[in-house]
């Protein structure tokens, strides 16, 4: 027997997916009581990254085992009817049509509700690190879970490897930034004050960044600036100080090769941040390193990452214990549904 209102409630659980920059470009039709049509939103998403486009299936596989999460904790399993093709950011057609999802009745299980529960406390943490390491047995954990997914995680504790890779991620900002296209979408997802991050419910918040809002503003405003000797030097010891006692990194190796690929590594990311959170183990991921191809290079080729026959090593992230960061704000849960008249032709 299906609730009235089921979709709902799982929807209004299910929006706090997480996607780059904040950015919630996910989209859902509700067609009846048990189905609906997901859509990922061209318009915001983050196309000027050279793993931009990818990176759009790869969030939709985040939302989907999200959703799979809320439903499976109140019974209900996802049937999943995905038709899915390249995105193509020039479409005239802004709605990206994903697939169709059914509820179907299915009964929970403790591990399902350790999944919601973590679901729903899960945070990106870009605060400094304790610098202890992580419990070996969650990290086992994550790597079964990984493998049921047809990935592999690895991780390392070797500090000169962490101390190079937090480097090459501090570098990448700088590079990127000198790519107008890059630097015109960050500054569109950049949030420079707690006002401004609460009223529009999406983006980078300077406070989730822990940098100072003006000084976020006027160094994003001022790129030029970043190659002075002084003011360079002093952004970089201010985002070098909020990567302090990073003792792991972990990355996910695994097919990537097309849409299908992309959604499912999406579904294995979800997965392994669930586990970490039921380990009380915070994660940042450091995006750029993977879409930067030199910072990518210089990454696979320091961790001896398995990039051979379709496969890629396209998640990186540092892993560790912090104290709480700051909620990052999001739109309401209301935000995610489309009238039927803005519904595409699916």
């Amino acid at each position: 027997m299906f609730e009235s209102d089921v979709w709902g409630a799982i929807i209004k659980d299910a929006h706090r997916y997480p996607s780059p920059h904040n950015s919630q470009p996910i989209k859902v039709h509700l067609r009846s009581q048990t189905q609906a049509a997901v859509y990922y939103d061209l318009d915001l998403g983050l196309p000027a990254e050279s793993y931009g486009i990818p990176f759009g299936h790869v969030c939709a596989g985040v939302f989907l085992e999200s959703l799979r999460v809320c439903a499976q904790a109140r019974g209900y399993g996802l049937r999943e009817e995905l038709h899915l093709s390249d995105m193509d950011f020039d479409s005239k057609d802004r709605l990206h049509f994903i697939g169709l999802v059914t509820l179907v009745p299915q009964a929970s299980d403790p591990e399902d509700q350790a999944d919601y529960e973590a679901f729903l406390v899960r945070q990106t943490s870009r605060r400094p690190y304790d610098n202890t390491l992580v419990d070996p047995a969650a990290v086992a954990e994550v790597e079964t879970r990984a493998k049921r997914h047809g990935h592999v995680f690895r991780s390392s504790s070797d500090p000169a490897l962490v101390r190079s890779v937090v480097h090459v991620n501090q570098a990448t900002l700088f590079d990127d930034l000198r790519n107008d296209a890059v630097h015109r979408e960050i500054l569109t997802w950049l949030r420079f004050s707690r006002a401004e991050a609460r009223q529009r419910g999406d983006g980078l918040s300077a406070e989730t960044m822990l940098m100072p809002g003006p000084v976020l503003r006027f160094a994003m405003q001022h790129r030029g600036l970043w190659e002075a000797p002084v003011v360079g030097a002093l952004i970089r010891r201010i985002y070098l100080n909020t990567m302090r006692g990073v003792r792991q990194l972990g990355w996910l190796e695994g097919p990537f090769d097309g849409p299908a690929d992309y959604v499912e590594a999406g579904r294995t990311f979800m997965q392994v941040w669930l586990v970490f959170t039921r380990h009380n183990v915070y994660l940042h991921p450091f995006g750029t390193v993977i879409t930067n191809q030199r910072s990518h290079a210089e990454f696979v080729a320091a961790a001896g990452a398995d990039e051979t026959d379709g496969r890629k090593a396209w998640m990186l992230f540092r892993f560790g214990h912090s104290t709480p960061p700051p909620p990052a704000h999001r739109r309401p849960a209301s935000a995610m549904i489309l009238p039927a008249a803005q519904e595409l032709h699916s």
